[in-house]
């Protein structure tokens, strides 16, 4: 094919940089994904015209009751964009073809109009925007027509559940000749000032939804959820505040987490955190350090390393001690986090995250949320459960004497 230079984001270019037969582009809104994949495929048809080529390029959703709904404004867009483009294809109001009429756009449903796609001569290619909602038969009927040599199948969706057939068919069950390629806001060279200040009024006052929004992330409102007593909040610790560290270990997969935190009366605000997946042992204390007072105040952190701890001792950090788990620790630790209501600064966007994605373990036959807690999307959260492991702990104790006190100057109480 021929080479052509056209301004595409830098993930966009790296997808199409490899050989595929699928291309599935996820990630959350702002990311430029639908406009890269609608000059992307005015590209391919360029250069197959070019090629002598005929047929279409199928533009399809799984919903399509007029081109109102299509991406159709988002392929005039795309072309208008680039001079060479524009002078190559012809627009019409609701058309658009190659000036040798060679190739021409088709805009579909998949739902009621899947019949008529098959009838189609010469499918070329697919795109499949907002791809989340297509049934697992409508995938099944629609690629088998995607049979012409070299043709290709491109799916753009912000996920929604992790059941979906889309996730399940090209994501969990990832296909041969497959490049799965994330996409979200800050991938995208040119993301506006308008939208910048939609995502953050959204991560200051929708912070149950941000993630899916702006994130990619699974759209997770359900029984599950073990928080909802927080939000995202601006705010400054006081001077007096008493600064509570709690750190989890990380490595391959996993993050290396600090969380800087206080307590005032009900309330528990977090307001610095430290996060980085495949962190060294030795950057480590650089990591640590990024969060004010890290140093000087104490730390608890998962006992679990030991090494590390005394690594950690050794290396700026002497007040690091380790935690006490114990029986039941993670759920005692989560319970009396639950009884706070947790403010969150929005530099800390993982601790939102996470404390939007933490859940109970549900069962999948039945949909009955279980009293077991996922071991995923909880790294910050053990990192705040350790911070504030000594208060929970001293809060217990106090229980403990007040309820002895009680026993011990009540008769009626002994017997």
């Amino acid at each position: 094919m021929t080479t052509v230079q056209v301004n595409l984001a830098p993930k966009v270019v790296a997808n199409f940089a490899l050989p595929a037969r699928h291309r599935v582009f996820k990630g959350g809104r702002g990311s430029g994904k639908t406009r890269g994949l609608a000059k992307m495929s005015a590209v391919y048809i360029y250069k197959m015209a070019q090629e002598g080529r005929e047929g279409v390029w199928l533009c399809s959703r799984e919903h399509l009751n007029s081109l109102e709904e299509s991406s159709l404004e988002e392929v005039k867009a795309a072309i208008q964009s680039e001079p060479f483009l524009n002078d190559y294809f012809e627009i019409g109001e609701k058309y658009i073809r190659t000036k040798n009429r060679r190739i021409s756009y088709a805009f579909a449903g998949l739902r009621h109009n899947l019949d008529s796609i098959k009838s189609k001569a010469r499918i070329l290619g697919n795109w499949t925007d907002e791809g989340e909602g297509v049934s697992a038969s409508a995938w099944a009927k629609l690629i088998p027509t995607i049979r012409e040599e070299g043709s290709e199948n491109w799916i753009s969706y912000n996920p929604e559940t992790e059941f979906s057939a889309t996730h399940q068919r090209f994501i969990v069950n990832q296909p041969d000749n497959c490049v799965i390629t994330e996409m979200n806001w800050r991938d995208n060279p040119w993301f506006p000032d308008v939208l910048n200040e939609e995502r953050l009024a959204d991560q200051k006052y929708r912070p149950e939804t941000y993630d899916h929004v702006w994130e990619g992330e699974f759209l997770n409102l359900t029984e599950a959820q073990v928080f909802r007593n927080w939000k995202v909040k601006e705010f400054e610790a006081p001077p007096d505040a008493h600064h509570r560290f709690g750190v989890d270990w990380g490595y391959a997969v996993d993050p290396t987490v600090m969380v800087r935190c206080h307590i005032i009366g009900r309330q528990l605000y977090v307001d610095y955190e430290a996060y980085e997946v495949g962190c060294e042992i030795t950057d480590t204390p650089d990591l640590l350090m990024t969060i004010p007072g890290a140093e000087r105040w104490p730390s608890t952190a998962d006992s679990a390393r030991p090494e590390t701890i005394a690594h950690m001792r050794k290396s700026g950090f002497p007040k690091m001690y380790p935690a006490v788990k114990g029986p039941g620790s993670i759920e005692d630790g989560i319970e009396w986090l639950k009884s706070f209501e947790i403010i969150v600064h929005p530099r800390c966007i993982n601790t939102a995250r996470e404390l939007r994605l933490y859940q109970w373990k549900v069962d999948k036959d039945t949909g009955m949320v279980l009293p077991i807690l996922e071991d995923k999307n909880n790294h910050v959260i053990d990192a705040l459960r350790y911070a504030c492991e000594g208060a929970r702990r001293a809060a217990k104790q106090r229980r403990k004497i007040a309820i002895s006190d009680v026993v011990v100057n009540n008769p009626m109480a002994r017997a």
